[in-house]
């Protein structure tokens, strides 16, 4: 028996949601799963020199998680993955590994477990579930952690919207991007933070698109990930100036994430032109949502 799943990429925050919105965009790892007595991972694509091919390798972690979860021992698994995420750039790349193996196995064993305890699976592997609850439902999704496991709700984006990812060279490492934020933030930007998440579901709902470069701000980590990244600004200034509605750290960094209503090429070029003035060479993605999120194929 062999399993095919495709994961997409996923975008954390959109900035003022933080750690409970998320976006899936049209960039994805695929891989396949096939009974073994054994773990054998082999890896073609984006971190094939540096992932670990074995037993520590994330996907085949996931696998024995739900092997782990449903009470059967994990003889193994024959594991191949095709990775068109890249890795370490806020992008989703570690949730679409544990969904993929998570999804896989639970595939393998007849699908013991329902989506919400693969999403619960996930998140608690990850430690958040933003990512991970967009990368399995797809589109624009909210997620929350409660007693009894992850809520997610996936929300239409508007078609009108397009979306460019600046990808630059340098990876990020999601620890160090926690760690410099404070354990407690003023009051003022609380609120502020409460008034424009609301204001960017709204915005989306009601495709009131002009009120996005107001939606999109934030006071809870991208002030204080700007010394991780210190040429984030300017870039997001360029993106706005070529006509983006709104530019955002993506996720922890350092990606950043443009929403576009029209010529994201020329958003594209702004934006590659003003990284590479601080030095850092990147590659700007146009993308568009996946509607789907995480497939699964058995055969």
């Amino acid at each position: 028996m062999k399993v095919r799943v495709r994961v997409p990429a996923s975008s954390a925050n959109l900035g003022p949601g933080f750690d409970s919105l998320g976006l899936a965009l049209s960039l994805y790892n695929e891989l396949t799963l096939a009974e073994a007595d054994r773990v054998t991972v082999s890896i073609r694509g984006e971190g094939a020199a540096h992932l670990p091919a074995d037993p520590a390798n994330v996907v085949a972690r996931a696998a024995r998680m739900v092997f782990e979860a449903v009470g059967r021992p994990f003889p193994g698994a024959r594991i191949e993955c095709v990775n068109g995420i890249p890795l370490s750039r806020g992008l989703g790349s570690s949730a679409a590994a544990w969904l993929g193996g998570l999804l896989g196995a639970n595939a393998l064993l007849g699908t013991p477990l329902d989506r919400s305890a693969i999403l619960s699976l996930a998140a608690r592997a990850e430690g958040h579930p933003d990512n991970v609850a967009a990368a399995l439902c797809g589109g624009l999704t909210v997620s929350c952690e409660t007693d009894d496991g992850v809520v997610a709700v996936p929300l239409p984006v508007p078609e009108a919207i397009r979306w460019v990812a600046l990808i630059p060279e340098l990876t990020g490492a999601t620890a160090e991007a926690r760690a410099v934020l404070p354990a407690s933030v003023p009051r003022a930007d609380a609120v502020f933070n409460v008034q424009r998440v609301a204001l960017l579901l709204a915005s989306l709902q009601a495709k009131r698109v002009d009120l996005l470069h107001v939606a999109m701000d934030d006071r809870l980590h991208q002030p204080y990930r700007m010394r991780l990244f210190p040429w984030m600004a300017a870039v997001a200034e360029a993106a706005r100036e070529a006509g983006a509605l709104g530019c955002v750290l993506s996720g922890a960094g350092p990606s950043l994430l443009a929403a576009v209503a029209e010529d994201a090429d020329r958003v594209a070029r702004a934006m590659t032109r003003a990284l590479a003035a601080a030095g850092v060479p990147s590659v700007a993605r146009p993308l568009d949502v996946d509607t789907t999120g995480a497939i699964t194929e058995t055969s």
